[in-house]
């Protein structure tokens, strides 16, 4: 994930010996890499491109804006004191923080590969979508769905690029939280950037979004150069942790239309419940009405207390049936039967073993291809 590690091309044709084929290093330290997506029949590989340390540049712009802020009120420089007290900063930290505020960054986006030769990846085009770069997206043939920083906009937003020509991608549309658009005069009511958008996952004319602080979006791009709101559910601040993924399967559960949403474990606080993941039943147009919940107990793994993150992160990104594969940071892998939206329930679990690091194991990502075949990131 950090520099120069960027992303690796692995033969997975034989899945008892899977084989790197390729790798594109990373020049410099400015970016990490750590998100991929393929497309057009594994001819086009699309890539994230993220700002390195981004919560210290982040800090250090809030740094400056409060020392700005303080000499204009006190008439002189502010003390790195000043700064750190009105800031809830290090004073020791402020000099670096100061620093860091005022350097440019303009490397953030996303790029598109050439990968039909599996063994030589081309670089077809390089996006600069502002701000610090792009976190998680969706994509397919047509339309990439990123979610990325913006200049004028506090926190990450929605960018809808057409890449039906995958070396000119074009910019069609934009799509933000009320607040976010400083620029035009909007103003959040949030502290920093707790409300933004997370990712957005297309279904049909529709995009599912988890909005960190800000809960669930539902989006309708029926026109794509017009994304608009048509749902949302915040069950925020009763509920601790932040909102991260959501997809609307493509068929009816239970005789149901449902969203399945899970959060990302942030830091826990002892007394507070754990990330998990939601059941919300959208069936009545009548906005989304949460019927059902799955958690995984501290018991269920070794590893609760050794550290690290324990609650929920992600789970895979398309759904075929009721049935999803779902990631707990020490919890491992989670195999989840809906079939009865209101009960879910464990069929299956996996967790890795922590080999090297031996404590603990933080299991990130996952996905499952046609073939059945599971793939965990730890």
């Amino acid at each position: 994930m950090d520099a120069p590690h960027g992303t690796s091309i692995i033969d997975v044709s034989n899945p008892s010996r899977p084989k790197v084929v390729a790798s594109i290093r990373l020049d410099g330290n400015e970016i990490h890499s750590h998100k991929a997506r393929v497309i057009h029949d594994g001819k086009i590989m699309i890539t994230n491109c993220e700002r390195a340390r981004r919560g210290f540049f982040r800090r250090g712009r809030d740094a400056v804006a409060i020392a700005d802020r303080l000499e204009g009120e006190l008439g002189r420089t502010p003390t790195a004191d000043e700064i750190g007290s009105a800031g809830g900063f290090d004073p020791a930290v402020v000099p670096d923080l100061l620093a860091a505020g005022k350097v440019a960054f303009d490397s953030g986006g996303f790029r598109v590969w050439d990968i039909a030769d599996k063994s030589n990846p081309k670089l077809l085009a390089h996006v600069n979508t502002g701000g610090d770069g792009s976190h998680r997206f969706d994509v397919d043939d047509d339309y990439l769905f990123i979610s990325s920083g913006r200049d004028g906009f506090v926190g990450n937003i929605l960018q809808i690029y057409d890449i039906s020509n995958p070396a000119k991608p074009d910019l069609v549309s934009l799509w933000w939280l009320p607040g976010q658009n400083v620029a035009a005069g909007e103003r959040p009511t949030w502290k920093g950037t707790r409300n933004q958008l997370h990712h957005a996952l297309r279904v049909g004319n529709e995009l599912w979004a988890g909005c960190w602080y800000a809960g669930v979006r539902g989006i309708d791009i029926s026109d794509i150069r017009r994304p608009r709101t048509i749902a949302e559910y915040d069950y925020h601040p009763a509920f601790f942790h932040p909102t991260h993924t959501a997809l609307r399967p493509t068929f009816k559960v239970g005789g149901r239309d449902i969203v399945v949403v899970m959060d990302e474990e942030a830091e826990h606080e002892r007394g507070r419940e754990h990330a998990f993941l939601w059941f919300f039943d959208i069936s009545d147009g009548n906005g989304m009405k949460p019927i059902s919940t799955f958690h995984v107990n501290e018991g269920d793994t070794p590893f609760a207390r050794n550290g690290g993150r324990f609650g929920a992160h992600q789970y895979q990104e398309h759904l075929d049936r009721p049935l999803l594969f779902a990631t707990w940071f020490s919890g491992g892998l989670r195999a989840v039967d809906f079939s009865d939206p209101y009960r879910p329930g464990e069929v299956g679990a996996f967790i890795p073993d922590p080999g090297l690091r031996g404590k603990n194991v933080q299991t990130n990502d996952v996905e499952v291809d046609g073939r059945g075949l599971v793939y965990v990131l730890d």
